[in-house]
């Protein structure tokens, strides 16, 4: 799981208190956006996907609560942008397209988060591509959640002894 955790999540958790929470996130309208997004990255098949795993409600409380103001400008800019680049392009909406819409939509905003990744003239402490920001917390809170970790990965109740090394076979689940 330590790989989900980029450093970019770890500075944007900084921002973690006891003070005052952040609700302007907490509409229907973004919840229902973040859950098609979720789900989109993390589709339901022969396991659960992201909106069965409520990542939607995950992203809602580490953005409101725990990124610090920077960050949360930067998740809701993106949400913004996802939603006027699908506008632009399809006359609708983000959770008014069809789910190949959806991905092919979220690929190329994807692709555009590593060109901008790869940057040369990148500076330490630009902001980090709101995609980022997405795709991390959506695998976090799935891989976090009771229907990741039971159903998407192998899971056992109450595990025996510690086994360093063991066999695997071509398409064995990864342990939760």
């Amino acid at each position: 799981m330590g790989t989900a955790l980029s450093a970019s999540t770890l500075a944007a958790l900084e921002g973690c208190s006891s003070g005052p929470r952040n609700y302007t996130l907490q509409t229907p309208e973004t919840k229902a956006l973040l859950a098609e997004i979720a789900e989109t990255i993390i589709p339901e098949t022969s396991t659960p996907g992201a909106k069965a795993a409520k990542v939607d409600e995950f992203m809602l409380v580490m953005v409101g609560d725990c990124y610090d103001e920077k960050a949360q400008k930067v998740f809701t800019d993106g949400l913004d942008k996802i939603n006027d680049e699908s506008k632009k392009r399809f006359s609708k909406g983000f959770v008014d397209i069809t789910p190949e819409q959806r991905t092919e939509l979220l690929t190329a905003i994807d692709k555009e988060r590593v060109d901008y990744n790869k940057r040369k003239d990148k500076k330490e402490g630009d902001p980090v591509h709101y995609f980022q920001y997405l795709k991390e917390l959506t695998l976090l809170g799935y891989f976090t959640s009771e229907p990741g970790a039971t159903k998407a990965l192998r899971y056992v109740k109450v595990p025996g002894k510690y086994e360093g090394c063991v066999p695997y076979k071509k398409g064995d689940k990864a342990w939760a």
